[in-house]
């Protein structure tokens, strides 16, 4: 069973060789996401809960058209500019993951991609 790659034009473009989403078998793999609006290819106005809340809303959208749901994921990693905001960041995402949440790592990292505060990517179960 070979790899298919996911796109959508409600998650940001990839902007290098890589891709938004890659199923292999029943998993979907998503890229890293950032707080880009695909609507307008920008980054969102605000601080790390609005940037929260659009890293989400692009992970939603790319496991969308995988063909499963953030209620699929398995693992999350979350990147943070600033372990300070780990608090804000965490209330944001568990909106997005009642129930039963993913296994998930934060890390704090240097410097994230055009200066957002956050980028998280996830590997999620395609039912059936």
């Amino acid at each position: 069973m070979g790899k298919k790659i996911i796109a959508t034009q409600n998650a940001p473009a990839a902007v290098g060789p890589y891709s938004q989403g890659v199923m292999a078998g029943n998993l979907v793999f998503t890229a890293g996401q950032i707080a880009i609006d695909p609507a307008t290819g920008k980054i969102v106005e605000g601080a790390i809960t609005e940037q929260t809340h659009q890293v989400m809303t692009n992970l939603q959208a790319i496991l969308t058209t995988a063909g499963t749901s953030l209620d699929n994921v398995a693992k999350t990693t979350v990147f943070l500019q600033d372990m300070d905001d780990f608090s804000e960041m965490n209330q944001v995402y568990g909106r997005y993951f009642e129930g039963e949440p993913p296994a998930r790592s934060t890390v704090q990292v240097t410097k994230l991609p055009l200066g957002v505060l956050v980028e998280i990517e996830a590997i999620a179960l395609i039912p059936g």
